[in-house]
């Protein structure tokens, strides 16, 4: 009986659990929520006012994930997604069983489908970490209080605690795009370390186009600009434009990465690995 999909993913998040990189990157996760709050305790005094909720740092500890999602999104959280999306199929290439995989009884489409799979659980489970760990280590430094949303309405600790997770599934919609483009340049390369570092110059890039000048029309359409998404669940009454907006524009990056990712893996010839 051909293996499905469910049990093509479990073969997937084994190999993932065997290597390096992926407790590299879920550490790198949990450890910089931790540096973050470490460094403001010994710091003392107020945060940076210059970003959002930078000045609530240290009057509540709801503060310290929505401000990591701020930085992360520079380069932190689109690293931390290629180190698998980009090696999850160039691996297999580098290490001479891809031709031995494609050569099962399994069809194409359905390893494809659980390595796409296993890279969005792998993003997933990161941002999870990361907001777990920040919520956690914010509230023993800081407590849990109300905070002041972006509109200047002050919430509640629980309602608090409901926006940041909110936030976070938010913040997962470019994330699972980068990944989506980590796939198409780890199956394209064929070289990890290529599609790697390409996914993250991608995202530097559409950062770059961003801020340049002139070129301020195109920013609504950015990936880089569907990371502040979030920030319409911090708002009274909540602002669902920009998170519908990053729904389709993330789409618009997702989609096709995906579907070339697709075509070029079940096109692949297997005598040429």
């Amino acid at each position: 009986m051909t293996p499905g999909v469910a049990t093509v993913y479990r073969w997937e998040v084994r190999k993932l659990r065997s290597q390096k990189r992926t407790y590299l990157g879920l550490g790198a996760a949990a450890i910089v929520p931790i540096l973050f709050v470490a460094a403001l305790v010994i710091r003392g005094g107020q945060g940076p006012e210059d970003v959002a909720f930078g000045r609530y740092l240290h009057s509540t500890g709801l503060a310290v994930p929505l401000v990591l999602l701020l930085f992360g999104s520079v380069w932190m959280f689109p690293l931390i997604t290629a180190l698998v999306a980009g090696d999850i199929v160039a691996s297999e290439d580098h290490n001479g069983t891809l031709k031995t995989i494609l050569t099962r009884s399994v069809e194409r489409h359905r390893i494809f489908a659980a390595k796409l799979l296993a890279a969005f659980s792998y993003a997933i489970l990161a941002i999870a970490i990361t907001g777990v760990v920040a919520i956690v280590a914010g509230i023993a430094a800081s407590g849990l209080h109300p905070i002041t949303s972006l509109s200047g309405t002050v919430v509640s600790p629980g309602r608090g605690l409901v926006l940041v997770g909110a936030s976070l599934l938010v913040y997962l919609m470019p994330i699972l795009a980068v990944a989506s483009i980590g796939l198409l340049l780890s199956t394209i390369t064929r070289n990890s370390a290529a599609a790697v570092v390409g996914t993250l110059m991608v995202s530097l890039l559409l950062q770059l186009i961003g801020i340049l000048p002139g070129l301020g029309g195109l920013r609504p359409y950015l990936l880089s600009e569907q990371f502040n998404a979030w920030q319409g669940f911090l708002r009274t009454p909540v602002d669902w434009a920009p998170i519908v907006r990053a729904a389709w524009v993330c789409a618009l990056y997702a989609v096709p990465s995906i579907v070339a990712a697709g075509l070029v893996f079940l096109r692949r010839d297997v005598a040429g690995g």
